[in-house]
């Protein structure tokens, strides 16, 4: 059996919006894309299989690795703000947790949490989820760079960002990176 192939599954959603003093306008990049099985990943309760310090380490990767990939083409690096990845954990666990689908419902409602706090003028979202890789981080990571609408908000204009993992039953890791453009 390859596990590899039967297991591994990969997907991915942009979301861009631009603020415009109260008015929001917000736009999919790109579409669902999968690699592997099946298509949305059904309700499931999450486990406590993977500690929130791993989760950490985790979120820490992938916010190494969208550095490396904005360094690597003369960009600066992006701020992990707490305020941000506030909102990305809980959007992430609330799709680990079966209680919204894979998308970006409640993206304005996670902007708008962010902007009581935090001036800014840009906001966009990348989303995967992933299962049965090695490294799921990396996994997640490649995919956005080699989707055009998850690496142009990758290489945006952004100086903050937030980022969010969790882990349901079946093993599927959910990931939610915010990236703010401050004013």
């Amino acid at each position: 059996m390859k596990l590899g192939f039967l297991l591994a599954k990969l997907a991915l959603l942009t979301m861009v919006t631009t603020v415009s003093g109260c008015q929001f306008s917000a736009y999919l990049e790109a579409g669902l894309e999968e690699v592997g099985i099946g298509a949305s990943p059904p309700p499931a309760t999450p486990i406590p299989a993977t500690s929130d310090s791993e989760f950490s380490e985790m979120e820490q990767r992938v916010h190494e690795l969208v550095n490396q990939y904005r360094q690597a083409r003369n960009l600066p690096p992006l701020t992990v703000d707490e305020r941000i990845t506030i909102q990305a954990r809980k959007h992430s666990e609330a799709m680990a947790r079966g209680e919204m689908t894979f998308s970006h419902d409640g993206f304005d409602n996670r902007i708008k949490a962010i902007g009581q706090s935090l001036s800014y003028r840009r906001a966009a979202e990348n989303l995967a989820y992933n299962m049965g890789y090695r490294d799921p981080v990396n996994q997640a990571v490649e995919g956005w760079i080699g989707s055009p609408g998850h690496q142009q908000n990758m290489v945006g204009a952004y100086d903050l960002t937030g980022i969010g993992i969790a882990k349901n039953a079946k093993g599927e890791y959910y990931y939610s990176q915010i990236f703010i453009k401050g004013r």
